[in-house]
């Protein structure tokens, strides 16, 4: 189920998925500070923060699947970076778990991250 090992209490973790690498990573100089997102799990980081899709998604695609093929619905997804490869990302980890998938949302007034639990086939009612 989990997918990555604790070292100090040998208790397996989930992974943070962290879609895209945080502008200003290359310069050293990363211009959000993510690292309350660690109490949730481990943080595995897919994409280098320039990657774009320009004119063939394919490519990425491929990559994408390739590299969240692990997820598990213990998991999370960190959204950071471009939209459409956001986009992309939560299409594959949605394909892999029947649509159930989880997500850690910023709040920015009280500066932490929330949980959100995705159901794609959710059979309940709509709150308006």
């Amino acid at each position: 189920m989990f997918t990555v090992m604790s070292s100090d209490t040998g208790i397996k973790r989930p992974i943070v998925y962290v879609i895209q690498e945080l502008p200003g990573t290359k310069a050293g100089t990363p211009k959000i500070n993510i690292m309350s997102a660690r109490e949730y799990g481990e943080f595995k980081f897919l994409l280098p923060e320039f990657s774009q899709i320009i004119f063939s998604p394919g490519p990425l695609v491929f990559k994408l699947r390739k590299l969240l093929e692990n997820y598990t619905p213990n998991d999370y997804l960190l959204l950071t970076g471009d939209p459409a490869i956001i986009g992309i990302a939560c299409s594959i980890v949605a394909d892999i778990t029947n649509g159930k998938f989880n997500l850690l949302k910023w709040d920015r007034q009280e500066k932490m991250y929330y949980p959100l639990k995705i159901n794609l086939y959710e059979k309940g009612e709509i709150d308006e």
